[in-house]
């Protein structure tokens, strides 16, 4: 069994296909990736550059209906970026342990036309809006909302002071390849934005599916590149469910996921992030959250979907008195790698945060990557910091690679981490079965509340039951075979 921090590399094999070969003519109103006559040709990528110029081909035309400023300036900044970014590898470090070839060398085929939602469920008591392909084609209960929260796409925005918030935050940070693709193919924004001092009293639901997609073994990875953006005034409070949902596990794609958050001052967003995606296709999500002084942010993740599963959480403090909780349990059941990159930056005195990790991984091919780093910089005195992460192995080749990183330069602090990797324990079994439980019920019973722990975090009763009898699916046939 891999339990150790430096566990061996799991290579995922595919057979490279390249990408399909297109006329070179693009709307001229768009920012042009082509490298001739650029200083930075030698540092470009040929594969990336000609991946973000299909995406870019696959918008619709600018010149009926011209994208929103803060779009424009989004794909812009996005477009340059790509220009010297290249595809990961595994020598790069962010990448070491998580291989994104079996992407590459697919056919990535993006979505260029807004999906129907025949076939989609709807049914949900909560403000709610679907997402399907990146594309906004469904919303309702928005009644509900209190009078000045807006929750649609950014093309449908007639507010020209909040089109000017938005602009203000828009490309404020710079993410990896992925988000810079993100930036690129995304067809609109979706904003939701809540007034200072305005409360949400319930949760505003986004449910994401993939519908275009191919068959396993036929090498077509549609992609699809849904983006958010939450801006929460000074006082406003929010929750927000975000739901990833597979309709046939048997389907491949590749959806391509970036989620901001702004929380002004004494602002609170409570996010739970689901992910149940197709186990063979790729999910690859970013989330970018801001957060001004005493405001606070809350995080629950479930995930379990994915052949290929990367979350990268980037929270920067940027105000004293704030608080950040970071709660995730992750599961690999099939030959899945499910990856948590996480970062936290706390530059203000009295930041308080709170990082829980858990993942199991109960196959024998399967992958578990935790990377979290928190740095508490110099002027961040008095801030109290604390991150543990715990994998749960149940077969003998199953893999955990863990880093977990404490960067402290601020000398008045409280801070700790902590890493375990283990099977179940012996003497846990033994306690069971001596008080007349067998072994099949002992490890049930063990396994479901070691994911428990943040299961039950999860501030909505309905959403929690949901995911404990999903997860109790999963890992039921894993179980008897034990």
């Amino acid at each position: 069994m891999a339990a150790s921090i430096l566990s061996p590399h799991l290579h995922i094999t595919s057979t490279p296909v390249t990408l399909p070969t297109r006329p070179s003519v693009r709307p001229k109103s768009r920012v042009s990736i082509r490298t001739s006559s650029t200083p930075h040709a030698s540092l470009s990528d040929p594969f990336v550059l000609q991946l973000a110029e299909t995406l870019e081909d696959s918008l619709p035309s600018s010149s009926a209906s011209p994208p929103p400023p803060p779009l424009q300036k989004l794909r812009d900044t996005s477009s340059q970026s790509l220009i010297s970014t290249p595809w990961p590898s595994r020598k790069d470090e962010p990448f070491r342990f998580t291989d994104t070839s079996f992407i590459k060398h697919s056919q990535i085929l993006p979505i260029s036309h807004p999906p129907t939602l025949s076939g989609i469920s709807t049914d949900t008591q909560l403000p709610n809006l679907v997402i399907i392909d990146g594309h906004l084609v469904y919303f309702s209960n928005l009644s509900e909302l209190p009078d000045g929260v807006y929750a649609g796409s950014l093309s449908s925005l007639s507010s020209e002071s909040i089109m000017e918030r938005v602009s203000e935050f828009v490309s404020d940070f710079e993410g990896d390849l992925f988000w810079s693709l993100n930036g690129v193919g995304t067809p609109d924004l979706v904003l939701v934005y809540v007034p200072a001092g305005c409360r949400v009293e319930k949760p505003l639901h986004l449910r994401y599916y993939s519908v275009e997609s191919g068959d396993v073994g036929s090498e077509k990875l549609p992609i699809s590149n849904p983006r958010v953006l939450v801006l929460v005034e000074k006082g406003g409070e929010i929750g927000i469910i975000e739901e990833y949902v597979s309709e046939d596990d048997n389907k491949c794609y590749w959806a391509n996921s970036v989620t901001e958050v702004v929380i002004g001052e004494g602002g609170k967003v409570s996010h739970s992030y689901i992910q149940s995606q197709s186990s063979s296709a790729a999910h690859i999500k970013w989330t970018s959250v801001r957060q001004e002084s005493t405001s606070t942010y809350e995080l629950i993740e479930i995930s379990t979907g994915g052949k290929l599963s990367r979350h990268n959480v980037h929270v920067q403090q940027v105000g004293p008195d704030t608080v950040t909780e970071l709660s995730t349990f992750h599961l690999s059941v099939s030959d899945q790698t499910q990856d948590l990159h996480s970062r936290l930056v706390l530059d203000y005195p009295r930041g308080y945060s709170r990082q829980l990790h858990k993942c199991i991984v109960a196959h024998s091919l399967g992958q578990a990557v935790f990377d979290g780093n928190v740095k508490v910089n110099r002027y961040a005195q008095q801030t109290d910091a604390g991150q543990l992460t715990r994998s749960l192995l149940l077969e003998p080749r199953a893999t955990v690679n863990v880093k977990p990183n404490l960067q402290i330069i601020a000398d008045d602090v409280k801070c700790s981490h902590g890493a375990a990797i283990s099977d179940l324990e012996e003497n846990q079994l033994f306690y069971f079965q001596a008080r007349g439980i067998d072994l099949e019920t002992a490890r049930k019973a063990l396994i479901f509340s070691f994911g428990a722990e943040v299961i039950q975090r999860m501030p909505y009763p309905f959403f929690r039951k949901k995911v404990e009898n999903h997860i109790k699916e999963l890992l039921e046939p894993k179980l008897k075979g034990s």
